[in-house]
Parts: structure tokens; C-alpha cells; sequence
């Protein structure tokens, strides 16, 4: 039984899924506490889904296709907050526009070219095909981000949790909001390969929805979004072995039990206060 067990870790490209899994996690759960706390769920839904043009313009120039995904998202992040501040459109509708326009703008250039890259890995990741440039780009980025996030995290706790008073002392809110947003489109760039494009999102709500319910202080809420994002993805990439099953659907399938557990709890722990 040990050695059935232990059969997944035999093969060179399950260590890597499992190595990109760990590196991939530790970001994602970080920033979707901030994207929690700050009502910003769809912002990385909507970023996630518009970098597609920008990788298609970088396989049409030859440029690496992060330096295209990277400068998409900028571009989506910076255009849905101008319009935003400078129209009475509120911003999960300015949101909803921009990210549509821009992931049909990445579907019609798709289809105008000859490419031997598969929409299907873009979509939805190939953590199964992960090479040693995937390893390394992960691992940078995913590093930067957690660092920058956990240096500032209090900055940015008060930014996302009361803007007005984070302005009042003197924090530098601009900064904190368009480097916010930059670390967002970096880390959809570190998770491209994991998960692709769609199944990112669930990475950037999931784990900060969960500690959400879960715990009451933000720094406790920060490590328990990190654990369960890491145990969801090797558990997920694990299990989709036996399974049979792509490991990026599998993980987001394991978070969103981990939530619904989370949530019937928080709510038979609301029920059972009320009846003492």
C-alpha cells in the first residue's frame, strides 16, 4: 500500500507540479486575503482573463509570453481604474466591460494567427508539462510578491480596510493601490503556467474567503490562507494521479469543499451562540 502511495512521486513531472504548486501557493493566498478584505475579487477575475491579448501580441513579436501577460494586466488594471474615478460607472461594471473587451479582443488575434501554443494551456495551465524556466519564473515572482506583500502588509491593511484613514496618516494611498494592483498582475503571471488563465482566479479568492470565515484577526487570517491554499494544491496535484483528473480543476474543486466546510461551520457556530 506504502509504495502505491508513494508511486506519484516516482515521476519527474509530478515533482515539478508539486514544486510549482508550493511555489505558486504561498502569493496567491497572501494577496487574496488583500483582495478579501479590499472587495476586489473581481479586479483579479477581470485581469486574469484580459492578459490573453498581451500573450498573443508577445508570441506574434516573439517577446516571452510573461512580459505580454504582464503588460495586459497592467493596461486592464490602469484603464478600469481611470474609468472608474472618472465616470458615475461603478467599478465591478467598468470591470465586467474591460475584462470582456479585452479577453474577446485575445480570442479573435488567437484565432487570426498559425500557433502551435494550445488556447487549452493558456486557459487552463499544463502543470503537468511545467519546465525549468516555469520553476524559476514561480519562483522569482511568487518570492517578490510574498515579500513585497508581507513587508507592507499592515500599509495595506489599512489601505484596503479604511482609504480615508490610511490618506489621514500619510500613507503614500496611490502607491499602495497601483502597487497593489501590480503585484496582482505579477502574481497572475507566476500562477500562468500552474493554473492558466480561468482556474487563477479561484487561487486569488478562494484561500482569503476561507480564512475569512475562519479566523478574526488579519495576521492569523494571512497564515491560514497560506496553508490552505498550499495543502489544496499539493493535495489537488497529488490526488489528480489516482484520479485521472487535470490538477488545476482538481484543486479548485478541494478549495471550494474546504469553503463550503468553512461556511457551515461558521454558520452552526452562529446558530448554536444564538440558542446559549
Amino acid at each position: 500500500m506504502w509504495e502505491e502511495l508513494w508511486l506519484p512521486m516516482q515521476f519527474a513531472f509530478m515533482q515539478d507540479a508539486l514544486l510549482i504548486s508550493a511555489l505558486v501557493a504561498v502569493p496567491t493566498a497572501l494577496l487574496s486575503c488583500f483582495l478579501v478584505l479590499k472587495g476586489w475579487a473581481l479586479m483579479g477575475d477581470a485581469i486574469s482573463h484580459a492578459v490573453l491579448p498581451g500573450i498573443v501580441l508577445a508570441y506574434i513579436l516573439g517577446f516571452p509570453l510573461i512580459i505580454g501577460a504582464f503588460g495586459a494586466g497592467m493596461v486592464t488594471a490602469l484603464t478600469t481604474g481611470y474609468l472608474s474615478d472618472n465616470s458615475r460607472v461603478k467599478q465591478d461594471t467598468v470591470m465586467g466591460v474591460v475584462f470582456s473587451g479585452m479577453f474577446g479582443l485575445g480570442i479573435v488575434l488567437y484565432t487570426s494567427i498559425s500557433s502551435d501554443v494550445h488556447l487549452d494551456h493558456i486557459l487552463f495551465g499544463n502543470m503537468l508539462g511545467v519546465e525549468p524556466v516555469d520553476l524559476w519564473t514561480a519562483g522569482l515572482i511568487g518570492g517578490f510578491v510574498s515579500a513585497a506583500l508581507l513587508l507592507k502588509w499592515k500599509d495595506l491593511m489599512l489601505h484596503a480596510f479604511d482609504p480615508a484613514q490610511a490618506r489621514a496618516s500619510g500613507l503614500p494611498v496611490n502607491l499602495l493601490h497601483y502597487g497593489l494592483l501590480t503585484l496582482l498582475s505579477l502574481t497572475i503571471v507566476a500562477t500562468l503556467t500552474a493554473t492558466g488563465l480561468i482556474l487563477a482566479v479561484g487561487l486569488l479568492i478562494a484561500p482569503g474567503a476561507i480564512a475569512f470565515l475562519l479566523v478574526r484577526s488579519f495576521g492569523a487570517m494571512l497564515v491560514v490562507a497560506v496553508l490552505v491554499c498550499l495543502g489544496a494544491m499539493l493535495g489537488g496535484v497529488y490526488l489528480s494521479f489516482f484520479l485521472d483528473s487535470a490538477p488545476a480543476p482538481t484543486i479548485i474543486l478541494i478549495l471550494t469543499a474546504i469553503f463550503i466546510l468553512a461556511f457551515l461551520r461558521k454558520t452552526l457556530f452562529r446558530q448554536s451562540s444564538v440558542s446559549i
